[in-house]
């Protein structure tokens, strides 16, 4: 009798996990058929001062990528999907002013719209817009503390972009 259930048990069991497949906390797992990703170079649309910035936001994206492990990076030519990008705004904002009118604490926001694009099919999978800050304190050496501002907002948006990239089927 015990062998008999023991038996049983290992059927459910095994009939069970067949159904669970790959478990994530991210949500469903990428379309079929996407494993890689060409990422081009940002544009840069905004206006804004610093020539890096394009560069600097795809390579911290590929660098989240590559890391992350979901997809490969790959050249259009080659890769099952693109992620078009576009810098359309930064704005840097006061927002702490002290007595005097003496700004104490600045914001720098970084918005860009994200296509991702499956190449195969020849369709847009997703059109979004990503905004996300970094601040700063403000103080004679405001350079350094802006690009520091800058590369805590660029952390954040690449970081917003992958989690969407990863989770949103």
């Amino acid at each position: 009798m015990a062998q008999h259930l023991t038996k049983i048990f290992l059927f459910l069991f095994a009939l069970i996990n067949l159904h669970c497949g790959v478990y994530g906390f991210r949500g469903n797992n990428p379309p079929a058929g996407i494993n890689s990703i060409a990422i081009p170079t940002f544009q840069d649309i905004s206006g804004f001062s610093d020539p890096t910035l394009a560069e600097t936001l795809t390579q911290r994206l590929k660098s989240k990528i590559i890391t992350d492990n979901t997809f490969r990076i790959a050249d259009k030519n080659l890769a099952d999907a693109v992620l078009n990008s576009t810098i359309t705004n930064v704005r840097d904002e006061a927002i702490v002013i002290s007595s005097g009118e003496v700004v104490q604490k600045r914001k720098i926001s970084v918005n860009v719209k994200i296509i991702f694009e499956d190449l195969k099919k020849q369709k847009k999978i997703w059109e979004k817009n990503f905004e996300n800050y970094g601040e700063y304190g403000s103080s004679n050496v405001s350079e350094s503390e802006r690009a520091d501002g800058l590369r805590i907002a660029i952390e954040k948006i690449t970081e917003d972009i992958l989690i969407d990239l990863t989770s949103n089927w």
